[in-house]
């Protein structure tokens, strides 16, 4: 019916150059889904059994694409399946394919599992190979505006003061803002005009050296690519753990596919979005049409990691967040009550040595702060390169965001406090960073992070609790999931 209400009104398009374009593109976008549609149809059954049918049809399906993978839903599999079909189906020549992830770690990952010689990088490493080609010359320069704001603020005593600096500043990079907006907001307070005049002062420093530092590599690799070209081809960028992009990444690819009319490929979980603090933009994700044009979106629902009964209760708590993409996640692992509550008073370190005699499975620590783990440091607990040594016992341990992308037999987390720094985190950003669109919408970060946490484990979640002041998320979980608890005594 749709189809032909517009063949009706054919002679209204035709009068109107605007109008015909938008009507030639809708007749053109539907015969291109009516064709995918039939070759999926066709071909869907030739690939692995192994792989579910939401993870064949974004592997077939030609279009710019956000797969919105779950937790433990099997995203590096069909990544690397997506690129074994581009080269062995569609003749693809490797070189044509760049895959990029975050981290180094996931990174090494993918090489070790991609058998073909694509181009694969972290953004930095992107950006340098892309200066590279065209023999811009630089240094890097780490620390170097940590050294700067120290050097003016000798007196320790303004620790956070430094800290808000120091974000402020790299927040305003990461964001890719013109320096014109940083002199206007100057002029709004003191504290603006200080960081402005540092701002200044690292900037000559940076150029009077021929030194870049980790923000600038991203933005000079996308404008000399801009001014310069490319001196290699991209029909495919797909990007791994896309929900962390910032504004600054984006912009580099884009510049890429623009060059190279590449088609995109991103993988992501909105659900684990949790590098706010260090620019990631996560409307940039949810938004993902605005920003790429016409996309499929794809949604992978099914975990093979943890139960059904973790994912009733994992799913329930991160849709309170109300922006996020609605997805249920299916498994067929059962664990009647996968969450486990150990209560304490102030005897932190005397419970967790008694839960760690009677602990017969294989656990990793997971903490909110990297200085939770120094509470329980005593006589027969010590902390040593990210272990906890008690008895004959070494436990690991680590910050949950160091945590997102893998998983364990069974999780352990800590500080499970109401408190400013507990879990959640309840500090806020200053109000400066307003000014640079940065608005703490912190609680919503939390809850993903609290989310993130929750899904590590492939069967048990042991929650360490203070018992006079509980998190709100745990008073939450006791709410509404309550069947799915299982409290126990030490």
């Amino acid at each position: 019916m749709y189809m032909r209400n517009i063949y009706l009104d054919y002679n209204y398009y035709l009068n109107n150059k605007k109008r015909f374009n938008i009507f030639f593109n809708i007749i053109l976008r539907y015969k291109i889904d009516k064709n995918n549609k039939l070759f999926i149809k066709e071909n869907i059954n030739y690939l692995d059994d192994r792989l579910d049918y939401y993870q064949k049809k974004s592997i077939l399906i030609d279009d710019n694409t956000l797969l919105v993978a779950g937790a433990g839903s099997g995203k590096t599999t069909t990544i690397i399946n997506k690129i074994n079909y581009l080269i062995e189906n569609k003749n693809i020549d490797p070189k044509d394919i760049l895959c990029i992830s975050f981290t180094n770690n996931t990174v090494d990952d993918l090489k070790e599992r991609i058998k073909y010689p694509v181009d694969i990088y972290t953004f930095h490493k992107l950006s340098l190979s892309l200066l590279d080609d065209h023999n811009y010359f630089y240094g890097i320069s780490g620390d170097y505006l940590e050294y700067i704001i120290d050097e003016i603020f000798y007196n320790y005593e303004l620790d956070y003061f430094k800290k808000v600096i120091l974000s402020f500043i790299n927040l305003y990079k990461q964001k890719n803002i013109d320096y014109k907006l940083m002199n206007r907001i100057s002029k709004r307070n003191i504290l603006l005009k200080l960081i402005y005049k540092i701002y200044l002062i690292y900037q000559d420093e940076l150029y009077s050296q021929g030194l870049i530092d980790f923000n600038d590599m991203i933005n000079k690799a996308t404008n000399v690519t801009k001014e310069l070209g490319l001196k290699r081809f991209y029909k495919y960028i797909i990007i791994d753990e896309y929900q962390d992009i910032s504004y600054e990444r984006y912009l580099l690819i884009k510049t890429i596919k623009d060059i190279c009319n590449s088609k995109v490929f991103a993988v992501g979980d909105d659900f684990q979005s949790i590098y706010a603090f260090s620019g990631s933009d996560i409307k940039m994700f949810l938004q993902f049409k605005r920003y790429f044009g016409y996309s499929k979106i794809i949604k992978l629902n099914r975990t093979y990691r943890y139960s059904q009964e973790l994912s009733n209760v994992s799913t329930k708590f991160i849709l309170k967040n109300i922006t996020q993409i609605r997805k249920k996640i299916i498994s067929t692992k059962r664990l009647s009550k996968p969450i486990k509550i150990i209560y304490y008073n102030n005897n932190e370190d005397i419970i967790l040595k008694r839960f760690l005699d009677t602990a017969n499975t294989n656990i990793t620590i997971l903490i909110r702060n990297s200085k939770d783990i120094y509470k329980l440091k005593s006589v027969d607990i010590k902390i040593k390169s990210s272990k906890i040594i008690y008895k004959d016992k070494k436990i690991d341990y680590m910050t949950i965001h160091k945590s997102k992308g893998l998983e364990f037999d069974n999780v352990l987390i800590l500080n499970l406090e109401d408190d400013v720094v507990g879990f959640p985190n309840k500090m806020k950003n200053p109000k400066i960073f307003k000014y640079i669109d940065a608005k703490d919408n912190s609680i919503f970060e939390e809850r993903r992070l609290f989310y993130v946490a929750l899904t590590r484990t492939k069967n048990n979640v042991y929650l360490f609790v203070n018992k006079n002041k509980p998190s709100i998320f745990v008073r939450e979980l006791l709410l509404d999931s309550k069947k799915y608890i299982e409290f126990i005594s030490l």
